[in-house]
């Protein structure tokens, strides 16, 4: 696919003078992207499907998971993903955002630190919008990922878990065991 078929836009969300950027949006408009993998002709040795780390389905066009590398990015084509939300503060990868760029997937990110202590708290207007992305479905199939998939995917997990009318103790037990329950109903 040639360069210049693409319009790259990097936009910040607004913000009141003084605070910190919430998130970065890095749209890649694809003007002929094929989003349809065609895996009829191939062989499962031709096929290298590793989903990311601590991958989980958490609802429908809504999935979770680790970091993903090159070895991943096989996998992720076959969900046909719209967006990801990357909730680390370092930058995202050259490798991965070329893997954006060719699949025209936009990318979120809320640079939300790594915190081991508990009740430590992610900002309220930071989780609010990232949690305003997921629930937009005009931005799935989703992938929300951190460095683990484990704690701030947890946390904004949880948060939607709660809007599903979830109960606490099941939430809290989702966000411990880092298996989303949608695989049980599934199964």
């Amino acid at each position: 696919m040639k360069e210049d078929s693409y319009n790259t836009k990097l936009s910040l969300n607004q913000q009141p003078a003084g605070s910190q950027q919430m998130c970065r949006t890095i749209e890649e408009d694809a003007l002929a992207v094929d989003h349809h993998v065609d895996m009829s002709s191939s062989t499962s040795d031709d096929l290298n499907l590793i989903p990311p780390l601590n991958f989980a389905i958490v609802d429908n066009g809504i999935f979770r998971s680790g970091f993903p590398d090159s070895a991943n990015f096989s996998f992720l084509q076959t969900l046909k993903l719209t967006s990801i939300i990357y909730l680390c503060p370092e930058p995202y990868p050259e490798a991965n955002t070329e893997f954006l760029k060719s699949d025209g997937i936009k990318l979120f990110q809320f640079g939300i630190e790594s915190y081991k202590e508990p009740f430590v708290n992610i900002p309220e207007d930071t989780i609010r919008e990232a949690l305003r992305l997921v629930l937009d479905v005009r931005n799935h199939p989703v992938l929300i990922h951190c460095n683990r998939g484990k704690h701030r995917t947890g946390c904004l997990v949880g948060c939607l878990r709660k809007l599903q009318r979830w109960c606490l103790s099941s939430v809290f037990d989702e966000y411990q065991s880092g298996e989303c329950s949608v695989l049980h109903r599934i199964n």
